[in-house]
């Protein structure tokens, strides 16, 4: 017992940041670690948006149809208040969640807590997205995966809409987005504007 209050007191917490585009691996990478740490025995929670609910409502799903449970939630704030006892807190599409976000990180990591977040760091536009720049900035550690571009093979780190509509979250597959490298993608923005 003592051991392990030891542990709980002398553990250090840190922030990591998956990012990157659409179909780049992400929540590949996200769900990749969540399991390594329920191997090492090590009590883990996982977030989302209630928002995705693309492929299961709670569930964080990859592209790849790799799976884990999850707690959807409304908020950022939402995620100290249904944290007890962890060691590890997953979040994926953090681009979906308020700005709040990043403080709630820091709050879970200053508790001693690994914390890891995936999402996309840039929308349909090629803006950095959401709460993801301040985590980036504020993170420990950074993992940026890359796509494939569609159009020429090289690495994609854009999310091309290919659907019309302006709003800034739109919830979508292959049927909606393709990944593009810069140059693919600076050429698409033009054809659009000409």
């Amino acid at each position: 017992m003592l051991l392990e209050k030891n542990r709980q007191i002398n553990r250090l917490g840190w922030i990591e940041v998956i990012c990157g585009s659409m179909f780049s691996g992400k929540t590949e990478e996200l769900i990749r670690r969540l399991k390594r740490a329920r191997i090492a025995r090590q009590r883990v929670e996982i977030f989302k948006p209630r928002i995705d609910t693309r492929y299961a409502a709670e569930e964080v799903v990859s592209h790849d149809e790799n799976s884990i449970p999850s707690t959807p939630v409304e908020s950022a704030s939402s995620i100290l208040l249904l944290t007890n006892d962890v060691e590890v807190v997953g979040i994926d599409e953090a681009q979906f969640l308020d700005d709040e976000l990043t403080h709630v990180c820091n709050v879970l990591a200053n508790q001693g807590i690994r914390v890891i977040v995936a999402g996309l760091d840039l929308d349909y536009l090629g803006v950095p997205f959401g709460p993801m720049p301040a985590l980036m900035a504020t993170a420990e550690y950074v993992t940026k995966v890359h796509a494939i571009c569609i159009q020429c093979g090289d690495l994609a780190h854009y999310s091309h809409r290919i659907v019309t509509g302006d709003a800034r979250i739109r919830l979508g597959e292959a049927d909606a987005y393709e990944p593009l490298c810069r140059k693919c993608f600076g050429e698409t923005k033009k054809n659009r504007t000409v």
